[in-house]
């Protein structure tokens, strides 16, 4: 029996694409294509403010519970989550739905593979939004090599995410205590962390950060209660195993140094985003016009963390309105 869909107007279906099989959250049935891409831990469900809205605007919305995830297959190897494979996931769905070119948007992990989806297939992306992490172009450093250099012995989660089979253990051993502590805002009012101490040796992550003493308002238990059943279903591995592609996807990638973007593009975010590292609107645009040579604009929003479109959802709707209008203008 098929499970239903706890978002009205918002149906599951599986599709075949690039070897595995699909669980997608679909709405609209004619109209341009959208792909929602998500993060990290996420699941199509980050997106269940944006399909209805979507849809109810002329679009054809897709949200796949991304490769590794929910209830799409995950497959066993760390390669298998490199960004080619990513990126020809999406691809493989644009395909499924019979069009040749679809629109992306991406949040988090979604976005890296939405910025790469127009970077490797530009022919089957007219354009994107990007929200919570920004794309300046290639580095000229693996970003793990980076990371080691700067925090050397220090606990940085993307590092923990490297070492084999332990953060996922640390995960799926409690996946309420992970999602509870991340799922927050920026002024949400926490426990004092378990673990202070700064050293990698001292612990994992979810007693670095302070239980919130409650949810935020755009969060339910409901909500909550669905995002952990995800990870109790799928588990942990699939996710971390985008993390331990950083390497790889730097080296497997020479032909995008310098390499430009000239689809439009949206890029959204909170303010308070740790992901930017207090970047400004200005900082952030400047970075972001070196690859996207289209872009249509950059909005930060205050009082905002990294789950802009589940933070503010109305705000996030009307500006996606605003830059699917201007794609015909």
């Amino acid at each position: 029996m098929r499970e239903p869909s706890p978002v009205t107007g918002v149906d599951f279906r599986f599709v075949q694409s690039n070897g595995i099989r699909m669980r997608v959250a679909v709405a609209g049935d004619q109209g341009p294509l959208i792909l929602l891409a998500h993060g990290w831990p996420e699941s199509w469900y980050s997106w269940r403010h944006q399909i209805p809205f979507l849809a109810a605007e002329g679009y054809r919305v897709v949200a796949p519970d991304m490769r590794g995830y929910g209830g799409t297959d995950a497959p066993p190897e760390v390669a298998d989550y490199d960004i080619e494979q990513l990126t020809a996931d999406m691809v493989g769905l644009v395909d499924a739905f019979g069009e040749k070119q679809a629109i992306i948007m991406g949040h988090d992990w979604g976005a890296v593979v939405a910025w790469h989806c127009l970077l490797l297939h530009p022919e089957r992306f007219s354009a994107m939004v990007a929200m919570s992490v920004p794309y300046g172009g290639k580095p000229q450093q693996s970003p793990v090599e980076f990371w080691q250099q700067r925090y050397g012995d220090n606990f940085f989660y993307m590092l923990y995410h490297q070492e084999p089979g332990v953060a996922e253990a640390e995960y799926d051993a409690d996946p309420r205590g992970l999602l509870s502590r991340l799922y927050v805002s920026p002024d949400t009012p926490r426990e004092p962390p378990q673990i202070t101490d700064p050293k990698r040796a001292a612990g994992g992550w979810i007693p670095r950060m302070g239980a919130p003493k409650a949810l935020p308002d755009w969060l339910t238990e409901e909500d909550l209660d669905y995002i952990v059943g995800q990870f109790e279903q799928a588990g942990f591995r699939g996710g971390v195993n985008y993390y331990r592609n950083f390497h790889r996807n730097w080296e497997i990638t020479p032909q995008l140094d310098g390499a430009q973007i000239d689809a439009p593009v949206l890029f959204l975010a909170g303010e308070q985003d740790n992901v930017l590292g207090g970047a400004k609107r200005d900082q952030l645009t400047s970075s972001l016009r070196r690859t996207a040579t289209n872009l249509r604009d950059v909005i930060l929003y205050p009082d905002t963390g990294h789950w802009v479109q589940q933070e503010r959802p109305d705000a996030v709707n009307a500006a996606l309105r605003q830059f699917l209008n201007s794609l015909s203008e």
